[in-house]
């Protein structure tokens, strides 16, 4: 379907890849990873027709529909919905042709067009226009509104959406999670495993990537390896090709001896239990994936801090939100030393209020927010990006908390944050979103903070960078409180899971299966795929998908009944009118022997123009009944 074919390609003066050969196969779900740098994107960008290949072949069968994530969204006065339902080109195409037949009376045309509506079932696109956007996080209503009304963010989830409506043989994805929320994740998981089409997908979710990819094509020194299987797959057999290499093995020896030596010291004090507890988990991880991650350029630890409160904070009674409007309601929880919660729930029910008010960003509506004496907090959220500055670099943003620490510490710190040489030193106005992300984690981790508030830090982390703060997270002896749509991450690092729900903050009994069935039963939305979870809960929803389907089947088949009924007469009139219309160009019609007969064929012809206009009207009517219910 598409081939490489010993082709090499550069990007200015970069060799990206040397001599690569891979084809990827109809039906192959390829994931791409790689260091950032090393050409993913540049690969789509070649596939797209955006680049040109220095050397080699590449080619993709004809009349194949390739489908990709448009980087941009305009500022656009057209609803939601019809942005994405542009999506479907041959959808758009016939609405079109069928406007034009319709304005020019072209009764055959318009039965051929609508035939072929309903083989590309469009008739139900603005349903299925409608699905993509409520399992994208769009709230039910919002279809409507115009699409310069949508932030940055929902832009490119509308971007998302659009490229899924189209029915495509192929389909591209650079980090399509970027965007979402844990709950979108998860959906648009259920919906590729139940995509048809060839899919090469860039991501650096590792849990995302095991469940929508068979294949895995790592990039690594100008070269593509295609490995079968998921990530985790992939993973374990680089890990063992790069444990033979004795000074990666020893490197590894000596991470697992330091995390035995604190398990040993600790496991038995109770003050320190749960951190020992932490790193038995980390140790049962790292003796099987951390050998695949030995080369990378990121290695950092937070500080132990010198003192960590009890409690560290706490909120009583608190009713939080914005404009009056309130989100979260008599909200009554604390946080205590080495507590590490993840903040479940839906997108919009509060949890990135809740983070802001334990980081005293959002003052209470109403209650009391104590925090102790000594707490230090360290921040992260997705806005600290754009509050960086530009004109500076990585060292002077250092010196900017520390005015004191010279520019040798500094360089020393960034370089566990692979900022290294100029790239120390220089402003980081041409920084990517992840070298910027990856600069807030460095001065944040610089502050030596004694509790973590973590809203989405991994956006723009590439899968090294992943490992290390998984790594950094796991040895951290203060509290934490972490949102993320990595459930890798949050599996790694957290003890405990909040639910945030109808404005009120509980404990969640349960993991993040767990949590996924309890989305499935939340959520209205008819989703196109099924979960293979084998549960109850998700069994019962299935069956009562299943009848609810079949339900809706049976409702709309008498309208579909006769809407085929009223086609075929339509068929049957015309091929009628067609011989008349043959009869009456015959010259010998106009004859005077002919008087009679020519009366009589006009009269037949007058008779059926009549019967078409009110069958063609009746039609017109059940289409629309059909394609509004």
């Amino acid at each position: 379907m598409i081939y490489f074919n010993n082709l090499s390609l550069r990007h200015g003066a970069k060799e990206l890849f040397n001599k690569l050969t891979m084809t990827v196969h109809k039906g192959q779900k390829v994931g791409l990873t790689g260091a950032n740098g090393t050409g993913k994107s540049s690969l789509f960008a070649l596939i797209l027709g955006k680049l040109q290949e220095d050397s080699g072949e590449f080619h993709i069968e004809k009349n194949i529909t390739l489908a990709h994530v448009a980087q941009e969204t305009p500022a656009l006065d057209c609803s939601a919905i019809a942005y994405v339902m542009q999506g479907d080109h041959e959808l758009e195409a016939l609405q079109q042709a069928i406007h034009q037949a319709e304005k020019n009376e072209h009764g055959a045309k318009l039965t051929e067009l609508h035939e072929r509506m309903a083989q590309i079932d469009g008739y139900a696109a603005h349903a299925r226009a409608a699905r993509l956007m409520h399992g994208l996080g769009f709230k039910v209503g919002e279809e409507e509104h115009a699409v310069s009304s949508f932030s940055g963010g929902w832009r490119m989830r509308l971007n998302l959406a659009q490229a899924l409506m189209c029915r495509s043989d192929a389909l591209l994805l650079d980090e399509p999670t970027n965007h979402l929320d844990l709950e979108a994740v998860i959906w648009l998981e259920k919906w590729l495993k139940s995509y048809h089409g060839a899919l090469m997908l860039i991501s650096h979710d590792r849990d995302f990537l095991d469940v929508c990819v068979n294949h895995i094509a790592h990039i690594e020194q100008q070269h593509i390896t295609l490995y079968t299987g998921n990530y985790t797959a992939f993973e374990r057999i680089r890990a063992e090709k790069l444990a033979l290499q004795q000074s990666s093995y020893e490197k590894q020896q000596r991470q697992i001896e330091h995390m035995n030596s604190y398990i040993t010291r600790f496991r038995a004090k109770a003050t320190k239990a749960k951190q020992a507890q932490s790193r038995i988990k980390a140790l049962e991880r790292m003796s099987m994936i951390a050998p695949a991650h030995v080369d990378s350029p990121f290695s950092f630890t937070f500080e132990n801090p010198s003192h960590v409160p009890s409690p560290l904070l706490r909120l009583t009674k608190v009713d939080a939100g914005y404009d009056e409007k309130i989100i979260l309601n008599n909200v009554t929880m604390g946080l205590l030393p080495g507590e590490r919660i993840g903040l479940l729930g839906h997108n919009g029910a509060g949890k990135s209020t809740l983070i802001k008010l334990l980081a005293n960003e959002l003052t209470p509506l109403s209650g009391k927010c104590e925090a102790a004496q000594g707490l230090r907090i360290g921040y992260f959220a997705q806005h600290q990006l754009e509050q960086l500055h530009s004109e500076l670099s990585p060292v002077q943003h250092l010196q900017m908390l520390n005015p004191s620490a010279s520019e040798k510490a500094c360089r020393l710190f960034l370089g566990g944050f692979a900022f290294r040489d100029d790239m120390a030193t220089d402003p980081i106005l041409p920084f990517s979103g992840g070298e910027k992300a990856r600069l807030v984690l460095a001065l944040l981790v610089y502050q030596e903070p004694n509790l973590l508030l973590l809203d989405e830090p991994t956006n723009h982390l590439d899968l090294d960078m992943r490992h290390a703060l998984t790594m950094a997270l796991q040895n951290f002896e203060g509290a934490m409180v972490l949102i993320t749509h990595d459930r890798h991450l949050l599996r790694s690092v957290c003890d405990d899971l909040r639910l945030v729900a109808d404005g009120k903050v509980t404990t969640f009994d349960g993991d993040l299966d767990m949590y996924a069935d309890w989305l499935s039963q939340q959520n209205n939305d008819d989703s196109t795929s099924s979960s293979e979870n084998p549960s109850g809960n998700s069994q019962a929803a299935k069956k009562e998908q299943r009848r609810m389907d079949n339900e809706r089947r049976k409702q709309l088949k008498p309208l579909r009944d006769n809407v085929s009924k009223l086609e075929k007469q339509l068929e049957k009139l015309h091929a009628q009118k067609d011989v008349l219309a043959e009869k009456l160009a015959d010259p010998c019609i106009y004859e005077a022997s002919n008087k009679d007969k020519l009366k009589q064929l006009t009269l037949e012809h007058g008779k059926l123009e009549q019967q078409l206009g009110e069958i063609e009207e009746l039609w017109m009517k059940a289409s629309e009944a059909l394609e509004n219910s």
